[in-house]
């Protein structure tokens, strides 16, 4: 115990000499600071519980205000953005196709998606550049190398992080929804059971889904509106397929055509591809259980052995430091 307040003295010491008086103070202000960046992210984007999701949809008729004044903020947006489409949009069809496909399957949906995706990476990329030289003016002078990396670093990262935010919101769609297909299926068999048509079971679960799963509940509810302007019904779930692209939902596509097309009974095709999604489910989670020990052996070293070898270990180095130091005494 003296070992670990002379440890705690010293240190003191050392904050006090460097900092002044008030160094103890600003380490824990640096700390509780620290501690607030790190619990910000986790309160700014916790998620919305699906009871308040339900409760919300069902007090505004199903569909919300605030993705009403959404809508119209983002028309408007794309307004302003048509004029600079030569610029802001590839020239090239395929390129144009693609970069809406990946929007789509971000859950970006407007006409002037592609647009605002371009926008954002060319403002944010001027952003960073503007930082970059700014702080290039405030350091002052340095290497030819420390100028270039200091102007452009920000830049590329201003540049890049509209692709990085894309690229993580498609992960998480498709997370989503390889959670929920499996509750979906089972709905629609229910449903297809129970006398409904196929077009009917898609327009229930998309109902109902929508408070656990908004993703897949937004994707059933598009190939029901599809299907009630007119579409072709292959054409539509072909549709669905691609706009998804997630292979248990390609292969959904597939049991449905296939059954339209040889006239097989819908809900047996559904019973059937029901069940393998929930053994696939169970197989999912069985995998993420089989990872977590190697997972935990990680943090295990990092956060478990440092600490242990310290309180083992450290009185007996003290004593010894100080033994060779000429100080006596020791344990």
């Amino acid at each position: 115990m003296q070992a670990i307040r002379d440890l705690f003295g010293s240190a003191n010491d050392w904050m006090v000499a460097t900092f002044g008086d008030l160094g103890p103070l600003i380490l824990v202000g640096v700390l509780g600071l620290l501690l607030i960046l790190v619990a910000l992210p986790a309160v700014l984007f916790r998620k919305k519980d699906p009871l308040e999701r339900l409760r919300d949809r069902t007090r505004a008729g199903g569909v919300e205000t605030k993705d009403r004044r959404a809508l119209r903020v983002q028309h408007k947006a794309d307004q302003r953005l048509q004029r600079f489409s030569q610029f802001l949009e590839p020239q090239n069809l395929e390129e144009l196709s693609a970069a809406r496909l990946n929007l789509m399957r971000a859950g970006y949906r407007s006409k002037g998606a592609v647009q605002t995706f371009h926008f954002a990476q060319f403002a944010l990329g001027l952003g960073g550049l503007c930082i970059g030289i700014g702080t290039m003016l405030t350091v002052g002078p340095s290497t030819t190398q420390g100028t270039i990396l200091t102007v452009l670093i920000p830049g590329a990262i201003g540049y890049l992080s509209p692709k990085y935010w894309v690229t993580k919101r498609v992960q998480k769609r498709e997370e989503e929804i390889t959670a929920g297909f499996p509750d979906a299926l089972d709905l629609m068999l229910v449903c297809v059971e129970a006398g409904q048509s196929l077009d009917q079971a898609i327009i229930r679960v998309s109902k109902e889904m929508g408070a656990a799963y908004p993703a897949l509940a937004e994707e059933f509810e598009m190939v029901a509106y599809e299907m009630k302007a007119g579409k072709e019904k292959t054409q539509v779930l072909r549709d669905f397929g691609e706009r998804v692209g997630i292979q248990d939902v390609n292969s959904f596509v597939t049991v449905l055509i296939q059954s339209a097309t040889f006239g097989t009974s819908v809900a047996e095709a559904l019973r059937v591809y029901a069940g393998e999604m929930r053994d696939k489910r169970v197989m999912r989670a069985e995998e993420k259980a089989n990872k977590l020990p190697t997972k935990l052996t990680l943090g295990t070293m990092m956060f478990c052995v440092p600490p242990l070898l310290i309180i083992l270990i450290g009185p007996s180095v003290y004593g010894i430091a100080v033994n060779l130091s000429g100080g006596g005494g020791g344990f």
